[in-house]
């Protein structure tokens, strides 16, 4: 069973640890790790504060280049990772996807909709995700965002109009400035007790933290 408090979530048991996730929905990196890492939250009963937020003021304060503005060495290197991830992990999806790069503004805002509406966050934020990286949508296509929210089983006219909602503008500040006090440059970050977690590789790392190791 699941729980929601206030714009938190709690699975099943007793919560005995809160954590921050910060999302990017167009990143290669979180669409990696986002399953496993809620397979993990199940696991320890996680409290999780799914922070989406705005992307590129998070990562110009940061100093982080964006993909399209990296230098061909770095570009080079990203898709040898990118391919060895795919490798190691037994998954599927384009190195090079028809949107991509591509804003996630619009997925965020309905993301935090859902939030808002009670629904817990974490089939929704894959969607978006596959829908980038196996699927080839679009997620700036109004049409298609409704779609992907109405497959996951939620009210997308319901969430499409809490997504236009100040209170989801003023949690997408809240979340970009908490990112942006807490320092983090590039996702998925997880924050536990105040400690950064950066990357689907550091969840084994993530998971001795939480293990107490």
């Amino acid at each position: 069973m699941l729980k929601a408090i206030g714009k938190r979530h709690i699975f099943a048991g007793k919560a005995h640890m809160e954590i921050d996730y910060y999302i990017s929905l167009s990143s290669p990196y979180t669409h990696m790790g986002h399953a496993r890492f809620e397979e993990m939250a199940k696991a320890h009963a996680l409290t999780v504060n799914y922070r989406l937020l705005s992307t590129p003021e998070v990562l110009a304060a940061a100093g982080t280049l964006p993909v399209a503005k990296r230098p061909p060495s770095r570009l080079a290197y990203r898709m040898m990772e990118l391919k060895r991830w795919r490798r190691h992990l037994g998954l599927r999806f384009n190195l090079e996807p028809k949107f991509f790069p591509v804003p996630d503004i619009d997925a965020v805002r309905m993301v935090l909709g859902a939030i808002q509406a009670g629904a817990h966050p974490g089939a929704l934020i894959g969607a978006f995700l596959g829908a980038v990286w196996e699927q080839e949508r679009d997620i700036t296509d109004t049409a298609t965002l409704k779609a992907i929210v109405t497959e996951t089983g939620l009210n997308a006219e319901d969430i499409a109009t809490r997504a236009e909602s100040g209170e989801v503008a003023a949690r997408i500040e809240e979340n970009t400035q908490d990112a942006i006090a807490s320092q983090v440059f590039g996702y998925p970050t997880w924050k536990l007790d105040g400690e950064l977690f950066w990357g689907q590789d550091r969840l084994d790392f993530l998971e001795q933290a939480l293990k107490g190791d």
